[in-house]
This record gives structure tokens, sequence and C-alpha cells, in this order.
């Protein structure tokens, strides 16, 4: 089969592959798709899972779109620019679905308006042996040096554009000229940058590396284009990690990118008034034994006062899951609070839970969803509510232990069913 494969995130569709197709996807799809032979003689069934985006395996593409609202997917992507920057790139991967060259086509404009600026420079330590001396001596590599004393070991600071900072742009650019699809005009952009960068080493880059470049006031505005090219060579790794012929790809994991989201916002909200921990290490046993990591917790002068756990899992009504109480309540016990909330993404404009009280124990667990649907200034708005309601409720339980109303905005508390 050669061809197109169209999903929405967690759907299933029954499609005819051959053996040899059926196996290099599931190869080179390993944990961002199922393939599994379907009942009767229909095929195979392809079963999207929590990433979206877009996946090309030889001849066949597969392409996974987000349940949540297109221009939330690149609003989440948090690349530091405006939510207008994004645009063409939302509207030509909504009428294509396909996110590889659309982001691309982001990464390239973006690309361009940072080199506007010209290409960042910064001073690098050299230690070479030069006939003329350079710099400074190094003077314990001079006297390690036998015989005639030249050339000079010498070390000196060269102010150079070959630092981290171009050297992932240009491994980001170069990936992006290999991709299929790219239209002639990115493609043009994208080669302007490069032989803008000519005197950028070109170097193996992982993603991992560039989350390394510490953003300071003199490469601030280096940080969108970074970040997109972290996006991108995080994708091509998993495309390569397989080894098959031919292979593309540009994938989000929904459920990582939900997290960080909120994380980063809440982190922005509330600077100053509470400390926003991510992944907080704690203990549920006596004897730091039965490790725990709860996606939030919220710190004054250091002590927990509150946590919050995180859910990407859309459901027609964001009711919670049995389990994730369950979590909740031992992050909650586990580090001495009287309250947690789960803070879910929600797609349909329907009523959710407010809270539960477990029983024998007293702990009120809540119930939170951001609305995917909405508009990306809701969504900001919506985040921003969560905020000002987590510090109320920080407050609250700090000061007198004791629930006094409920959230505003959020359903009656009878509502609530654990079930």
């Amino acid at each position: 089969m050669s061809g197109q494969i169209e999903l929405t995130e967690y759907e299933s569709d029954e499609v005819r592959l051959d053996a040899q197709q059926a196996r290099r996807l599931a190869l080179a799809a390993q944990g961002v798709l199922k393939v599994e032979p379907a009942e009767g003689p229909s095929g195979d069934r392809v079963t999207a899972m929590n990433f979206v985006g877009t996946l090309v395996v030889d001849d066949l593409k597969v392409l996974i779109r987000p349940k949540i609202r297109l221009e939330n997917l690149f609003l989440m992507l948090e690349v530091g620019l405006g939510r207008g920057a994004w645009r063409q790139e939302a509207f030509e991967y909504a009428t294509s679905g396909d996110l590889l060259p659309a982001m691309a086509a982001f990464y390239a404009r973006t690309l361009e308006t940072t080199m506007a600026r010209g290409l960042l420079r910064s001073y690098r330590l050299h230690e070479e042996k030069l006939v003329a001396l350079r710099g400074r001596i190094d003077v314990s590599a001079q006297f390690r040096q036998v015989g005639i004393q030249v050339p000079v070991p010498c070390r000196y600071d060269e102010h150079t554009a070959d630092i981290p900072e171009n050297r992932y742009l240009k491994a980001a650019t170069r990936y992006c000229l290999r991709l299929p699809g790219i239209h002639s005009d990115d493609r043009r952009r994208l080669l302007r940058q490069l032989a803008a960068m000519e005197e950028v080493s070109d170097v193996q880059v992982r993603a991992e590396d560039v989350e390394q470049v510490a953003i300071t006031r003199l490469n601030a505005h280096y940080q969108p284009p970074l970040l997109l090219a972290r996006l991108l060579l995080g994708s091509r790794s998993l495309a390569d990690r397989h080894g098959h012929r031919s292979a593309s790809s540009f994938l989000v994991d929904m459920n990582l990118l939900f997290e960080k989201f909120i994380t980063g916002r809440l982190e922005r909200a509330l600077r100053g008034r509470l400390e926003v921990k991510s992944q907080y290490r704690a203990y549920l046993a006596e004897g730091d034994k039965v490790p725990i990591r709860p996606d939030l917790v919220l710190l004054r002068q250091g002590k927990p006062v509150y946590v919050a756990d995180i859910k990407y899992k859309l459901t027609s009504d964001a009711r919670a899951r049995t389990a994730d109480y369950y979590q909740l309540l031992a992050y909650a016990t586990a580090l001495g609070l009287e309250e947690g909330v789960l803070i879910y993404c929600h797609a349909e404009n329907t009523s959710t839970e407010s809270q539960v009280t477990v029983l024998h124990t007293g702990k009120t667990l809540h119930t939170f969803s951001i609305d995917l649907a909405g508009s990306p200034d809701a969504v900001t708005a919506e985040i921003e509510k969560v905020a000002k309601w987590i510090l109320g409720r920080a407050r609250l339980v700090q000061g007198s232990r004791q629930y006094v109303g409920r959230p505003q905005g959020l359903a009656n508390p009878g509502e609530a069913n654990v079930a």
C-alpha cells in the first residue's frame, strides 16, 4: 500500500497493508501507533495513541490530528512568540492535516526573523600551537614541550559565530531541508539562513543538547527558534532510532506537552507568591521508601502547601478516574496536605466534578478542567483562573485547615462521584 492514513488521537482505523509494510510501520511507530491484525479479512487495525503529527515510512504517510482546537496545539508549544505568529501555519495544518511541513515552515519563518538581527557571536577559548604568539602563552603546555620551543602553545579568546546556539540551529535547518513536502518558499528561506551560517560547524545534535542552552539577555532573541529546533530534532531522533529505510516525522506527545504547558503557565502566574516545583521528589513510606513524583507541588518558604496532578485525558465530561483520585490521595498524604487538585484537559463544554471528600481522612480532592476547545485567549484566562484558585486554596488550607465554600465556576460538589 502507498498512500495516506488519517487518524485522530486515540482513534482506530482498518487499513490494508502487506506483511512487510505492517512490520515496518509497527517498528517505526513504536509507542506512537498500535499496528495489529484486524478481525476478519479486512487487513490491519492501526490505532493512534497520545501522539499527534506526521509520520512517513517509505511511501506511506500517517497523519494524526489532535482532538483539541488546532490553534491551541501551537499555543501549547510555547515557543515564546505572540499568538498571531503561528496563524499561517495553523491554517495550513487545518487544511492539509500534515504537521511536518507546517512546523518546518514555522521554523523557517522564525529563524529568518531571528537572523535578521545578525548571527549571534560570543567569545570562545581556543588552545593551539602557533608560530606567532597570540593571546597568552600556555605556560604548563610550554614546559611539557620538549626540543625546539616553537610553535608556541597559546590560549586566546576568539569572537566567533561557531557557538552552540548556532550549531543547533544549523542542525535543525539541515534536517528541515531533508524533509519531503516542504514548500519552495520555505526551502529558499532555509537555504538563505544555511548560507549565512557558513562559518558554523556541522555537528551531530540531540534534542537534549538544545535544552542545555542557558537563555540570557544576550541570546534571548534566539529562544523561539531554539525551542522549535528542539522539537524538530526530537522528532528526528524518534524516526532515526529504528533504522528503517526511509522515515521522517514530526510527532508531539500530548501528555507531556499538556503537562509542560500547564506547569509553565502556572509558574508564570504564581511567580513571587508560590514556588512551583515540577516532578517534586518525595516518599510515600517512612525511611524514604516508595518514591513518588507529583506533577506539581506548590511551596511557600520551602514548605509544600498544595499539590496538583496534571492529566491530559480527553473525555466527554472530563470526570476524574478512580485511579487518578488514588494517586492524588497518595501525594496529599505523603506531603501532609489536606487537599489536592487534578487538572484535566477538557474538550467539551460540559460540567465537571468539583470535589470529593475521602472517607475516614477528611482530605478533599478537587478537579479542575482546562477547555482546549476554546480560543487561545479563553485557554489563557482559564489557566489564570486556576492559578488564582490554587493560591486562594493554599492560603485557606494553610491558615485554617477548614473548607469554606467551593471554587467559583465549578459544578455542585453533590455531583461528584468516585466510580
